[in-house]
């Protein structure tokens, strides 16, 4: 069972994260910088084990490399599916979607906008939005899904 009947008018690109999400993650990076910092001014970190030593190395790491693709993470709606980059690219084809919904943090959505839900088969994908355009977007595809349910309900 295919559900491929949803295309939508343009292609639309864009960042995957908004400006004020940006500048926060910007911000706890920096904080988590400065703590790493004085942690290792204050604890002789060369006197610990090597797999203390690893530990933090990777959370470093880790850390940089989340810093990184927040910063440079775009989403692209177009005739073929949803396709989000990031460490990994995340792509979902239309005629593999079963279902599409908006979910967001009810008094926080000047921080973080909604997101959309992806139902393909038995997993769940989901999508960030960090321009008013992506976000209409979510919402046109949104409310085909779920009015393509409801005509699906009532027969």
């Amino acid at each position: 069972m295919t559900m491929n009947f949803y295309k939508p008018e343009k292609t639309v690109t864009g960042p995957a994260y908004s400006l004020w999400f940006k500048i926060l993650a910007s911000v706890f990076s920096i904080s988590l910088f400065v703590y790493a910092i004085d942690i290792t001014r204050r604890f002789p970190l060369l006197e610990y084990g090597l797999s203390v030593k690893v530990l933090l190395f990777g959370a470093a790491v880790m850390l940089v490399v989340s810093y990184y693709w927040f910063l440079r993470s775009t989403i692209t709606i177009d005739d073929k599916g949803i396709t989000q980059t990031w460490l990994y690219n995340r792509q979902v084809e239309w005629r593999d979607v079963r279902s599409a919904k908006m979910i967001g943090i009810p008094f926080l959505s000047w921080l973080f906008p909604p997101r959309l839900v992806v139902r393909t088969g038995n997993s769940f994908s989901t999508f960030n939005g960090g321009t008013q355009d992506i976000l209409i977007e979510f919402a046109h595809i949104s409310l085909a899904f779920q009015m393509h349910k409801q005509a699906g309900a009532d027969k």
